[in-house]
């Protein structure tokens, strides 16, 4: 009997090593060499797996070489925003995949393909959020399924054309007090050179406070600088290896990036348990983003008598944290990359400013006359073509699916690598590199011959919710630099482009402003 006791216990502690071992084992080699084999039997080449790190020596090689220093303003700048995706078509072709870890990525190349990833949410899912990951941010962007589609129904009333139209003060009152900075800078001698790059940021930041936060964007500002720190912790995180269970040593990062989620989430609350209160008793809280985020999530768990229909007080803290991204980070590089490109080329500079002084004279920018630019927004679809702000998008297959005559292995990735779309000859022409606004004419249909090769706010039931509004802030932004300044490159200008998760200039963006 005693042995019989004995040997059962043996035999669990046995096997409480041996499933975790398996588990293990399975995730860091048989899964990753079963999907390599695969992909190799369906023409795909890539680096041969190596164990646990993948590709993730080299990437971090290339991304530490791209990043080392400055480039021309003539050079190729793809290889220094994605040098890993650049290398690896280059060495392989199209038909190529990475190793991020144990996961391999499988680099899609065709508009077809792409197509059909973005339109079948279902099976091409967001990757799975890590830790860190959830420290940044969750929300809208990170959802899949009934979760998504339920956030996508109570958020989207945020962002229709009546909301957007009552932003537009807010937007303007940011813009203005940027513009007063800078002609106080310019005033003695009619001119000046300055980094416009942090007060660009500065701006977004405080429009998306002002717009989300109402009254409170103050203290909206403050939760978005420290989203912007948490940001950098997360770009340095995820260019490493992620290991289960790191997240829990002590180490300095984690220890501040647990820290930030914590600060950021205590100021959220602060500002919503008052306007929860204000709701209870009948007031009206919907002129911020966040008040119509709470009306409209009240409302659907009215309409439904049951609170699991909408969403918790976590989850809106979420949302608020990705307001961040949508409506700063986007905006804000779309904005910088625009000055830089209308530095180089002034005849389009002077082609736009022409166009906005027709329309509004020195007069304050409205929202109908916004949506009549069109030299404006050729521009702007170009600047988003040749510095998309987001230069790959990433998937997951749910399942085990066809795309094409290809057969994908569940759970590998997907990468969507929109900078090499938007560079593709084949798509735009020999003069793909050009800065050419009137590509975009016709529209992007017919810009694109109707191929998804064109998406910097993404594409198909997915695409960026908050795509009109970061078009609209950077129509009156740059509407109203124009009205106010001419500007071109400084001496002290250095191009150097990379991803810090949206793409930034990595060393600011030196100009030299006149006057009008």
């Amino acid at each position: 009997m005693a042995y019989s006791m004995i040997a059962i216990f043996s035999s669990c502690i046995l096997l409480s090593i041996l499933v975790p071992a398996w588990k293990v084992f399975n995730w860091v080699w048989l899964t990753p060499k079963k999907h390599e084999k695969r992909l190799k039997e369906q023409g795909f080449r890539g680096n041969p797996y190596n164990l646990l790190y993948g590709d993730f020596k080299e990437i971090s090689t290339l991304f530490k070489e791209a990043h080392s220093k400055p480039i021309n303003l003539s050079d190729d700048f793809v290889p220094r925003v994605i040098p890993h995706f650049y290398e690896a078509v280059k060495k392989y072709g199209n038909n190529t995949y990475l190793w991020l870890g144990p996961k391999a990525a499988v680099v899609i190349m065709d508009p077809e393909h792409i197509k059909e990833v973005v339109q079948r949410i279902h099976i091409f899912q967001k990757p799975h959020a890590t830790p860190l990951t959830k420290l940044l941010a969750q929300g809208l962007v990170s959802y899949d399924g009934d979760k998504w589609a339920k956030h996508r129904r109570i958020i989207n009333p945020a962002f229709h054309v009546e909301k957007l139209k009552h932003m537009l003060p807010s937007f303007y009152t940011s813009a203005s007090e940027m513009l007063s900075k800078w002609e106080e800078t310019v005033s003695i001698n009619g001119s000046s050179e300055l980094d416009v790059w942090p007060d660009l940021q500065t701006l977004t930041c405080d429009a998306i406070s002002r717009t989300a936060f109402g009254s409170n964007y103050k203290e909206g500002t403050k939760i978005f600088e420290l989203q912007r720190e948490q940001s950098e912790h997360f770009l340095k995180a995820v260019q490493s290896v992620y290991i289960p269970g790191w997240r829990f040593l002590p180490t300095k990062r984690n220890r501040r990036m647990k820290q930030i989620a914590k600060d950021v989430e205590h100021s959220i609350r602060d500002i919503i348990n008052p306007r929860l209160k204000a709701m209870k008793t009948g007031e009206a809280c919907d002129d911020d983003l966040l008040g119509i985020l709470l009306e409209s999530n009240s409302k659907e768990i009215d309409n439904h008598g049951n609170k699991d229909f909408g969403m918790t007080i976590r989850e809106v803290i979420e949302e608020c944290k990705l307001f961040y991204f949508a409506g700063q980070e986007t905006t804000s590089v779309l904005l910088v990359w625009t000055m830089v490109l209308l530095s180089r080329y002034p005849d389009w500079q002077a082609r736009a400013r022409e166009e906005v002084l027709q329309l509004f004279g020195t007069n304050k920018p409205d929202f109908d006359g916004l949506n009549h630019l069109k030299l404006v927004t050729m521009i702007l679809n170009e600047v988003l073509r040749l510095y998309p702000p987001l230069p790959v998008l990433t998937r997951r297959a749910a399942e085990e699916t066809q795309l094409g005559n290809i057969t994908l292995p569940a759970e590998v990735l997907v990468s969507l690598p929109a900078m090499l779309l938007h560079y593709d000859a084949e798509i735009w022409g020999d003069d793909v590199k050009k800065f050419k606004p009137e590509r975009f004419a016709d529209g992007v249909s017919n810009a694109t011959k109707g191929k998804v090769a064109f998406f910097p706010f993404s594409w198909g039931p997915r695409i960026c919710i908050g795509q009109n509004f970061a078009m609209l802030e950077a129509k009156l932004a740059l509407a109203m630099i124009l009205q106010r300044f001419s500007f071109e490159l400084s001496p002290f200008y250095s191009h150097a482009p990379r991803a810090v998760i949206t793409l930034q200039p990595q060393y600011g963006a030196h100009l030299i402003l006149h006057k009008l």
